[in-house]
């Protein structure tokens, strides 16, 4: 008689997918990674191949849509992190597209709708729990056509008196709503 193996305990989102450790050895050459002083800061090197190795920021962007000037648009995350908090559509900028790009297709993504960017908002850092350091680009994007409905990493979408707006998830988002919000009074 053949006893099954017990299942492995799948842990859940994010942990398991996103354990966030130093880095440890060289991407180029798989040598040991240490901390040295240079250029005025901490950064990881590698004697082996000597190369310091740069740890930047990834770019992410962040859509402020407006409806008569005093309705924003907002979507419920279905996804961490922030699961089920409202922020403003956005996500990360691919590979092969700029940021205006990514903004657009985001926007699409997770509301349904077209848009044109009008112009730049601001761009802010912010640490994420999950990705590490982020650049939030803020853009402010007329509605262009489409149907507005949740799709891709929201689960809800939804305009909202822009002086009475739900907790915001993300800070950057915040400080690119207050940025608009002075704009419009």
């Amino acid at each position: 008689m053949r006893v099954p193996e017990p299942k492995p305990k799948v842990t859940p989102w994010p942990v398991a997918l996103w354990p966030k450790e130093p880095k440890r050895f060289c991407p180029l050459c798989g040598g040991k990674l240490e901390r040295i002083s240079r250029e005025g800061r901490m950064r990881l090197y590698c004697r082996q191949c000597d190369r310091i190795l740069y740890e930047n920021p990834l770019p992410a962007t962040a859509a402020v849509v407006l409806e008569n000037k005093q309705h924003l648009l907002l979507v419920k995350r279905a996804m961490e992190p922030a699961r089920g908090e409202w922020c403003l559509p956005g996500g990360f900028v691919e590979l092969d597209e700029t940021p205006e790009q990514g903004v657009l297709r985001e926007l699409h993504e997770e509301t349904g709708l077209e848009g044109k960017v009008n112009h730049l908002i601001g761009v802010i850092p912010e640490e994420s729990p999950l990705y590490g350091p982020l650049i939030i680009i803020g853009y402010q994007v007329a509605p262009q056509g489409g149907r507005l409905k949740a799709g891709d990493d929201a689960a809800e979408v939804s305009y909202f008196p822009l002086r009475r707006l739900p907790h915001i998830a993300f800070d950057s988002h915040q400080a690119i709503i207050d940025a608009i919000a002075r704009r419009t009074r």
